[in-house]
């Protein structure tokens, strides 16, 4: 992911939304200077220029806290093939076909690193069995190799940045709450990667 002056389509309009602009999806100077006045607010590098670390603080700025006690922030992949886009949406429809009312996770992660709200931050989730009712869950999109089958660690820069910053955010809102991933609770290999290691100094 890489947005600056010049830059133009829907990854443009989204950035646009989140900094309340003209949702053009032109990157001109109007959003040039709206860009840099959130890298300055938010520590990072003033340059205007779009990258990894800015999008991911860009998609995770506008966080909600839960009127639920939380205690855990569980991590989880789609278990999807590699280098295979996935939303919401798909997500949604596969778990209404499990009999949820709707997606399980509160946060997914795209490939480009942009972060998407799923089910209502203040509903319990339907993500790891036993521990919904006081966890938040995370899912970022891949966790299996071109088959579809095997456990990979499938993350792009974006969303190795992404999650970073989300997790930070949250742990800013809930200091409490331990980072784990699905596979510490369950027989499975979800999300693909030691989470409870590679988070234990946020």
């Amino acid at each position: 992911m890489l947005l600056k002056k010049g830059s133009r389509g829907k990854d443009v309009q989204t950035l646009q939304r989140v900094l309340h602009l003209l949702d053009d999806g032109i990157f001109g100077t109007l959003t040039e200077e709206a860009v840099k006045e959130f890298q300055k607010s938010h520590g990072l590098k003033v340059d205007g220029i779009v990258g990894n670390e800015t999008w991911a603080a860009i998609c995770g700025s506008n966080l909600i806290k839960s009127k639920r006690v939380i205690n855990e922030i569980i991590v989880h992949c789609s278990a999807t093939a590699e280098g295979k886009d996935f939303t919401v949406a798909d997500i949604t429809r596969w778990h209404k076909q499990r009999g949820f009312t709707t997606i399980g996770y509160h946060y997914v992660i795209y490939r480009d690193g942009s972060v998407h709200t799923g089910r209502d931050i203040n509903v319990s989730g339907a993500h790891c069995t036993g521990h919904n009712s006081h966890s938040i869950g995370i899912c970022y999109i891949g966790g299996c190799k071109s088959d579809g089958l095997s456990p990979k660690d499938t993350r792009t820069e974006a969303q190795k940045a992404a999650l970073l910053n989300l997790l930070r955010q949250l742990r800013t809102l809930y200091p409490t709450a331990k980072i784990r991933g699905h596979r510490d609770f369950a027989n499975k290999a979800c999300p693909s990667f030691d989470a409870t290691t590679e988070y234990k100094t946020i």
